[in-house]
């Protein structure tokens, strides 16, 4: 019970970061491209509570961690966009879309930039390193996990801004099945297979951005 209140504590303010910041960016970016619904309605906000869905954030990931899930992962309410109202809806979907996993991308390389800087200074606290540890892996799972390319994620939004029109409305209409087919793959234990590449690829990534800085502090 100590460990699980414990992992509770590290992972929880990382947890409210990536979700609030991953939707208020899809928000921002909404509004930047002539669609201000989510402004309208107070969801272009970073306060968490806006964000924080049940069943998504709170009892999946819980349930996984029970579970000794390899990942933890969960999702926010999504923000309310009308795509019509974009001055290139198509184009700009993606955009839209892909805002959300680059917060993501931003925030890991910020933990990681700190948890580089914790081990430079000598901090010896185990609660902050283990925090900013799980601050690179939570955005990480995020990243990849919103790009899978099935809708409502974020990949599905991108894959259907990318294909031709025909086959775009078609790929659409797997929106209402597409959180219960990712919960599928995910118990099947298939969800792996995209997840681990574009972790790693995304870790790699982080990895060279900051290797100057590592390099400073030998």
């Amino acid at each position: 019970m100590n460990d699980m209140i414990q992992t509770l504590a590290v992972y929880s303010l990382p947890i409210l970061f990536a979700i609030t910041l991953h939707e208020a960016a899809h928000a921002y970016a909404a509004r930047y491209f002539g669609d201000n619904t989510a402004w309208a309605l107070g969801r272009m906000s970073l306060n968490p509570i806006k964000h924080v869905d049940l069943f998504g954030t709170i009892i999946i990931p819980i349930l996984l961690f029970l579970m000794r899930s390899p990942f933890l992962f969960g999702w926010a309410k999504p923000v309310p966009v009308d795509f019509s109202r974009l001055r290139n809806p198509k184009k700009q979907m993606a955009f839209v879309a892909l805002a959300g996993p680059l917060a993501n991308l931003v925030m890991g390389l910020g933990w990681l930039i700190l948890l580089v800087l914790l081990r430079a200074w000598g901090e010896s606290d185990d609660f902050f390193l283990r925090m900013a540890r799980a601050g690179v892996q939570i955005n990480l799972v995020i990243f990849a996990f919103n790009l899978i390319p099935l809708p409502p994620l974020d990949g599905g939004r991108i894959m259907t801004s990318l294909l031709p029109t025909r086959y775009a409305i078609e790929f659409a209409k797997l929106e209402p099945y597409g959180f219960f087919i990712v919960l599928g793959l995910a118990f099947l234990g298939v969800l792996s297979y995209w997840m681990v590449p574009v972790m790693g690829a995304a870790n790699a990534l982080l990895l060279l951005l900051i290797s100057p800085l590592t390099f400073l502090l030998g």
